[in-house]
């Protein structure tokens, strides 16, 4: 089946058309100013485009030769109308962009040389090759909203099933023919190219992979190295999430320059915590090897010396596969970790908010200040309390004073006035609790223990009226949700007696669903 190259330019061409607004046309052309593939949103005569094309080659191929690779130049002038920019795509091609008289070549730029990376993926397919010819919106997906964003995505993925989905992005940098590229396609396509070409600014690949029941998708930005590009790569590095760091085990130069690709890294992510891999590439020119293992575990050490880095080192061959996955692998561990703190952090702010309004809203109304707020946990044993734990944490910038600390009783007064009491099964007191959390372990378990009912019913009936209480029940997949409801049934109970009862499953994310339904306890009570 042969490629549809004017299909894949159609697509290509629209997309960025949809996302660029200032743009009116985009053009690829030959030499003579032949048009090979062009669409355009106006009036623009793609004829008189396509000739300023043939004549601005001879000024495209003169800046080519003297530019790094003499792989590529660019150009740009401006008309009464419109804003023309030039890329060379290769010797014989050229890639016009035509921008409305206002619009800023600087903006556009970026965009323009991940469009050219692609025009020349499609000019040079072959038959079986994986195109993706998504453009990405530079200024609504790289920021730290967006960021921000998906972590709070991937927390309510975790509410639907017990594996999350991670969205990222992360950046390949190093210094030209280390094989970035060759590196991306062996994972992302398994494939192999022996040809190399420098990559033209940009090229932006998706990958998804499963990864111990979570869904990994990668949003692989492999940025050029020309010297050239350093200040489009400040707006390609926006939001970057994870970095790979590539030097070529045969050249000596490539791994003395990490420490600049660090260095810029750094620089344009501001100075932000992100996982960051080291990698040393084509491990299988075993005879051409210049860097010895040792040296990149040393780097790695040298630059891990800044508080809470995490860099690790691996050896790949693009060419043979070695350790290519592995190295994916590693990031996405590192990835979902952070992520993970990340995810925790937003929760557990969005707690301590929820606990503050109300211990605010009580210091207006009530005269005793020690006491605005009583908290109740109880559980099977002392070692295995996460309420308890939970609770402590976010209120851990107020000072604590112990007021009973027994196996079987604790209670700790906080200065913001919050009272928080631990107690297990078998001997708890909740009258004077505004809010009690009780766990139960039911993983494996066809009905639940008779005895967890009836500590339900005793919570239920001694606490006051117009309080809340929350019952977490862990499960499994095994475990049938509708028959444990029924075992807890207390119905007759509440009707007698205005008390809200909540129940919740408790799964593999315990944490993260603990905070979520303690945050729903304490709104309940605020609203009582």
């Amino acid at each position: 089946m042969s490629i549809n190259r004017n299909r894949l330019f159609t697509e290509l061409f629209n997309q960025f058309l949809e996302v660029n607004e200032d743009v009116e046309a985009v053009i690829v052309s030959d030499q003579q100013g032949l048009v090979i593939a062009g669409e355009k949103r106006s009036d623009v005569d793609m004829e008189i485009v396509s000739v300023l094309t043939s004549i601005i080659n001879p000024i495209v191929e003169r800046i080519r030769d003297e530019f790094m690779f003499k792989k590529f130049g660019t150009a740009s002038f401006d008309t009464e109308f419109y804003r023309l920019l030039f890329i060379s795509l290769d010797e014989r091609r050229t890639l016009s962009v035509v921008l409305n008289n206002l619009a800023s070549i600087d903006k556009a730029s970026p965009y323009a040389y991940l469009l050219a990376e692609k025009s020349v993926q499609i000019l040079n397919a072959e038959e079986g090759d994986n195109i993706q010819l998504a453009i990405p919106n530079f200024e609504y997906e790289t920021d730290e909203i967006s960021h921000y964003d998906r972590v709070k995505n991937q927390i309510y993925q975790m509410r639907l099933d017990e594996g999350g989905k991670y969205r990222f992005k992360f950046v390949i940098i190093g210094d030209h023919e280390v094989g970035k590229t060759s590196l991306v396609r062996r994972f992302v396509e398994n494939k192999f190219s022996h040809d190399y070409r420098a990559t033209i600014g940009l090229n932006i690949l998706s990958h998804s992979i499963e990864f111990f029941g979570n869904e990994i998708i990668y949003s692989l930005w492999d940025v050029g190295a020309q010297v050239y590009f350093k200040r489009f790569r400040q707006t390609y590095y926006l939001g970057t999430q994870a970095a790979f760091i590539v030097f070529d085990l045969t050249n000596r130069e490539s791994y003395e320059n990490i420490k600049q690709w660090y260095a810029e890294l750094e620089e344009f992510i501001g100075g932000r915590d992100i996982p960051l891999i080291i990698i040393g590439n084509k491990s299988d020119l075993k005879e051409e090897r210049v860097v010895e293992y040792q040296d990149g575990v040393q780097l790695v050490n040298l630059l891990s010396q800044k508080p809470n880095i995490k860099i690790s080192y691996i050896e790949t061959s693009a060419l043979s596969g070695e350790n290519v996955e592995d190295a994916f692998t590693l990031i996405a561990f590192h990835y979902i970790s952070k992520s993970k703190e990340e995810e925790e952090d937003i929760v557990k702010q969005d707690l301590l908010e929820e606990l503050n309004s109300i211990i605010l809203k009580r210091k207006q109304d009530v005269e005793d200040q020690s006491s605005l707020l009583t908290l109740t946990v109880i559980s099977e044993n002392e070692f295995w309390s996460p309420g308890l734990q939970i609770l402590s944490e976010i209120n851990t910038p107020n000072e604590c004073e112990k007021i009973r600390d027994e196996r079987d009783e604790k209670i700790y007064r906080f200065s913001n006035g919050l009272i928080l009491k631990n107690y297990l099964y078998n001997n708890f007191d909740v009258a004077n609790s505004d809010g009690v959390f009780c766990i139960f372990d039911a993983r494996e378990k066809e009905h639940i223990i008779q005895d967890w009912k009836n500590v339900v019913v005793k919570i239920v009936s001694e606490i006051e009226e117009n309080k809340v209480v929350l019952i977490g029940i862990r499960v499994s997949d095994k475990s049938d949700w509708s028959v444990i409801m029924q075992d807890f049934n207390v119905n007759e109970l509440l009707e007698k007696k205005m008390v809200s009862l909540l129940f919740f499953k408790i799964g593999l994310e315990y944490r993260l669903e603990i905070y979520d339904q303690l945050k729903v306890m304490l709104n309940t009570i605020k609203y009582l």
